[in-house]
Parts: C-alpha cells; structure tokens; sequence
C-alpha cells in the first residue's frame, strides 16, 4: 500500500475506485476466458465459438476498428476543454492519450489491410469500454488537479520515455503485419478478400508472437506514469492481463495452422512468456 500512495494520486471518488475496479476485473477475466478459448470475436477469432445456425450481426473490419476506436477519439478531443492544460502533467497525459488512440484511427485507414467481417456486438462493447476509460481517466485527472497531496515519486519522465517506445514499436509491428498481408495478397491469386495468414517475420517477431502487445502495454504504462491517477493504473495493468491472454491464445492459434511455427517463440514476453 506505501508503494502505491507514493506513485498514485489519492482518490476519494468512490465511483473511480468502483469503475477502476471493475475495470482491472473485467479485463483480467477477459485475459482468461482468452486462455480458456473464450475469445473476443475479432481478428483471428472472429468465427471461434460461433453457434451453428445462429444469425449474428456483422460489419467490415475496417468499419468495426474504427468503430472501436473513434469515439474514444472524440471522448479525448473534449477532454481538452475540461482539463486544465496549464498544468504540465494534464497536458501531456491527454496528449498521450489523445495519440494512442487517434494513431489507432489513423492506422485502421492507412496501415492496416483487412479482410473479412467483424462481429458487431463485440466491436460496439470495446467500443463502449475504451470511450469510458476515456471519460473516466479524466475525471480522475481532475480529481488529481485539484489534490492537496502529491505523490513522492514523479513518474512522468519515465512515462514519456515508456510511452514514446511503447508507441513507436507497437507502429512499426503493425507495419510489418500490413506489409505481410499485402505480400500475401498478392501471392496468392485467390486471396478474394478473404482472411489469409503468414507467419509474422521481423522485428521482435522472431521471439515473441505478438510484440504489437508487448509495445502496447508498454505505452499504457507510459500514460499511466505520466498521470499517475487510479483508472489509467487500472487500465493499463487490466490491459497487460487481457493482452497476456489474448498472446497466449494467438500464439496456440498459429501452433494449430502452421506445422513450422517455431515452438520456442514465446507469447508475449521475450524468452519469459
């Protein structure tokens, strides 16, 4: 408790301890149902416990990301107004939130190359959970603002330093993803925007599965720091269960599909996990 009351702003707010809570909760279950094969229908998995029979409604997977990710985008352009951006932490913790998920919108219409439909249901409930994350990690900073008490130890230094890494290799694992996919799309002549798969090559690839996740949690931890308010702590540590899960279960899904996977790639953490 004396480490987190020396890096973490107090709360009174018993709706921010709630809604952080619930947040840390909701996605670390997440994490697991991910390793149980109880998958977030997107991606890889979006037909993975699909019910024989039973009608679902879908969108295109460019449509569906940018449903995901736009209004959070929008939840952190009013953030400015409401923030005080003469304090130097609020500034650039909305900056930095602001740019993850704008560089996700910006990525879902010029990095990414799609194939295949989304489930919709699952599109609007991430959707939901990252506008409040948004909203309530705000709230929180104003919170922090307006605190009589600091934290010991200033963190937003090292938060830069994690977020600028973290942003810039999650970017450049995304874009060798995209150039994977459009090496197989014209490889293969009978692509017909249908989902096709390589096994990813470069960067840290060759020792984790998915070192898009490892940059991600990376640069959460980064905005987290900077803040140093309860719901981003939340979020970024509820994000690192979710996505250690989410690894695990991609790194089983190229097992099952590809005999020449090398089996010593770890999920998520290189030579660890």
């Amino acid at each position: 408790m004396w480490i987190l009351g020396s890096i973490i702003f107090p709360c009174s707010s018993l709706f921010v301890k709630a809604m952080s809570l619930c947040t840390l909760a909701s996605l670390a279950f997440g994490g697991s149902s991910e390793i149980r094969g109880v998958h977030l229908r997107y991606s890889k998995f979006v037909d993975v416990g699909n019910t024989p029979g039973k009608e679902e409604a879908k969108i295109g997977s460019r449509i569906g990301m940018l449903v995901v990710y736009t209004p959070a985008v929008f939840a952190c352009f009013a953030s400015f107004a409401v923030l005080d951006l003469r304090r130097r932490r609020s500034l650039l913790f909305i900056s930095a939130l602001t740019l993850h998920f704008l560089k996700r919108v910006l990525e879902v219409l010029f990095i990414h190359i799609y194939s295949g439909e989304a489930i919709l249901l699952a599109m609007i409930q991430i959707s939901i959970s990252y506008f409040a994350v948004v909203i309530i990690s705000t709230y929180a900073q104003l919170l922090a603002e307006a605190s009589a008490t600091v934290p010991s130890v200033d963190l937003i230094v090292p938060g830069l330093f994690l977020f600028i890494v973290g942003i810039i290799g999650n970017f450049y694992h995304h874009h060798l993803l995209s150039k994977l996919r459009a090496k197989k799309k014209i490889k293969n002549n009978n692509y017909n925007g249908k989902r096709s798969y390589m096994i990813p090559r470069g960067g840290l690839f060759s020792v984790v599965t998915c070192p898009h996740y490892l940059f991600e949690i990376l640069g959460l931890f980064g905005i987290a720091f900077i803040s140093q308010n309860l719901s981003m702590f939340s979020f970024a540590m509820g994000s690192m269960l979710f996505l250690m899960g989410r690894s695990y279960a991609t790194k089983k899904w190229y097992l099952s599909k590809f005999d020449d996977f090398p089996a010593n790639v770890k999920a998520l953490i290189p030579y660890v996990f």
